[in-house]
């Protein structure tokens, strides 16, 4: 009796978290057709502060900040909209509007051939969806081949053969993919500097001597962190230490 108490409890409390989220998500919406960016802002906040995440809170998040002109914060949540729905093409091209918004001026490393295929094709899509695509493929080539093993004729025979081992191959390629993918979106840790203006240091200490500066809305990947000090890189391969509060992970 007292799991179902406290299953229907689980329940209910979940419907009232997502019926709350959805008023507060209209509220919002409608704050924002009526330009009043800085109360939508607070509504949105609220759901995150729910826990509930989707690339469409994010990417309305950032919209908001845009036309408040604060441009680390609206990069911030481009970003982090795109990480969970790396196809948006609407949040791709408002990002590259809110990094036009950006004073630091950082030309990308040449990319070698394979890392311009992980991106235009295994970074397109979330992890999970290479996983459950090398799964289908898996049954499909499975039952494939068990068609194979119990037909008798040799014509049939030789295209089930030939598609069972296609549908391994594609297995392997979307099961590498899916791997790439999450060492990709999972273990990289990249994060927006939100401070105006701030120092990188060549070791993790103020006294330390300075190798560049950063201004907010730059994005970069954090490589290590020590004490209140974290380890970044840029797109263009400086590398530096920054105190941790001055940025936000994406």
């Amino acid at each position: 009796m007292k799991k179902i108490v406290l299953i229907a409890f689980i329940l209910f409390t979940s419907i009232g978290f997502s019926q709350t989220a959805a008023a507060l998500f209209s509220n919002a919406n409608e704050l924002y057709q009526q330009e009043k960016y800085e109360a939508a802002i607070e509504q949105y906040e609220l759901i995150e502060e729910l826990q509930l995440q989707s690339d469409e809170l994010f990417f309305n998040l950032g919209n908001a900040y845009y036309k408040l002109n604060k441009v680390a914060p609206a990069i911030y949540y481009f970003e982090k909209s795109l990480k969970l729905n790396p196809s948006n093409a609407d949040t791709k091209t408002n990002l590259e509007f809110a990094n036009r918004m950006t004073i630091d001026a950082i030309e990308e490393l040449p990319k070698t051939i394979f890392q311009d295929f992980s991106e235009a094709i295994i970074y397109k899509l979330q992890y999970e969806t290479w996983a459950k695509m090398a799964v289908a493929f898996s049954f499909s080539g499975a039952i494939i081949f068990l068609l194979y093993h119990f037909s008798y004729s040799s014509r049939k025979k030789l295209l089930y053969f030939n598609v069972s081992i296609l549908g391994g191959f594609l297995f392997v390629v979307s099961l590498a993919f899916a791997f790439k993918a999450y060492d990709y979106q999972v273990n990289r840790t990249e994060a927006i500097i939100f401070k105006q203006t701030t120092e990188i240091k060549n070791a993790p200490t103020l006294n330390s001597g300075t190798v560049f500066k950063l201004h907010e809305g730059t994005k970069v990947e954090i490589l290590d962190e020590i004490d209140d000090w974290k380890k970044i890189k840029l797109a263009d391969g400086k590398i530096g230490w920054l105190i941790a509060d001055y940025m936000k992970e994406i």
